[in-house]
């Protein structure tokens, strides 16, 4: 599938909000997401069921897919960012119009549950998708510098999910943002990844990713120790890990190292075990995943992974200059 880049976001544009996931407990976060939003510069449009509820869901599957298809469809919108995550996404991608979405490419943003989207419409469309922030998060001067620099500001060669700055001191290191080479090693390649549940829930349907010579990225949250060990073990098992040319690991939020037996391993015994096995490329630490300071990172496009260094390099433009 061809390569194909949606254009760049610029202040004055709209960007549309859709809810592909779960559902709200206060419609008063989509309003504040929406003034958030709109402080940076852009004008918002709401998606016609965002306000819906269906169980655990923002609406029915048809609702929710008729909102994505609609912002795709919709001219007057330049850009689609995803209002949350949560659980719910997986569900729309055989009602997703992926024709319509080859006709009119635009930004598409998102993280966490947004996994299963971003995933799926890179895969059926070749569209670039990004993984980043949902609008009900905080925009930190990191995050909010982050999505500018890829989305508004594009460069190449560009360096993305280094830590914030740290300056170091007599007896003071970095600990909470910290980058650690797992195998040494430099490579290029497309990027791809995600959500590591979402993406592993992927495995055998007819949206799972082309992984073959692919850098790919992982990140979870709330999952225990055992859980990241299955997920990892099960796509080993699969023969889809044994593809990929080197691999990047996110920040693992609140997974902790429980086992009902009482024992476990560290978290970084299972990423380092399974990277070793695999000996290629790997880090650990940058920053993706579900953190205040979180990067935007282009699905499909090329970069260069030096372990060694502990950077991530995107090697060309992940959008068009067609529009401004």
């Amino acid at each position: 599938m061809p390569l194909m880049k949606p254009p760049r976001l610029i202040e004055g544009q709209t960007i549309g909000f859709v809810a592909p996931s779960s559902a709200f407990d206060d419609p008063e976060d989509i309003r504040a997401a929406v003034e958030a939003v709109e402080s940076l510069g852009f004008r918002v449009k709401l998606g016609q069921y965002v306000f819906r509820r269906n169980g655990y869901l923002a609406g029915t599957d048809g609702e929710r897919a008729a909102d994505l298809n609609a912002m795709f469809a919709d001219p007057a919108v330049d850009a689609i960012f995803a209002l949350r995550g949560g659980y719910g996404s997986s569900r729309l991608l055989p009602h997703l119009d992926y024709a319509q979405i080859q006709k009119q490419p635009k930004i598409l943003l998102g993280y966490s549950d947004i996994t299963a989207l971003l995933l799926a419409i890179h895969g059926q469309t070749g569209l670039v998708t990004f993984h980043g922030p949902v609008g009900n998060q905080r925009f930190t001067p990191y995050t909010l510098a982050e999505l500018t620099k890829v989305l508004c500001q594009p460069t190449e060669p560009m360096l993305v999910g280094a830590p914030p700055p740290f300056q170091a001191q007599p007896g003071i290191v970095e600990r909470v943002n910290r980058v650690t080479t797992i195998v040494r090693g430099k490579v290029q390649g497309a990027l791809i990844g995600g959500n590591l549940t979402l993406l592993t829930h992927l495995v055998g349907t007819p949206y799972a990713p082309d992984l073959r010579g692919k850098i790919l990225f992982l990140e979870d949250v709330g999952e225990t120790v055992y859980r990241i060990d299955r997920m990892l073990t099960q796509l080993w098992l699969s023969g889809e890990l044994a593809q990929v040319a080197g691999i990047v690991f996110g920040k693992f939020t609140d997974c902790k190292p429980t086992y009902s037996s009482g024992s476990s391993l560290p978290l970084s015994d299972v990423l380092e075990e399974r990277c070793r096995t695999l000996d290629i490329p790997s880090v650990r630490g940058l920053m993706i995943g579900h953190v205040d300071d979180q990067t935007t990172l282009p699905i499909g496009c090329q970069v260069e992974l030096d372990a060694a260094a502990g950077t991530l390099t995107l090697l060309e433009l992940p959008l068009t200059y067609s529009q401004g």
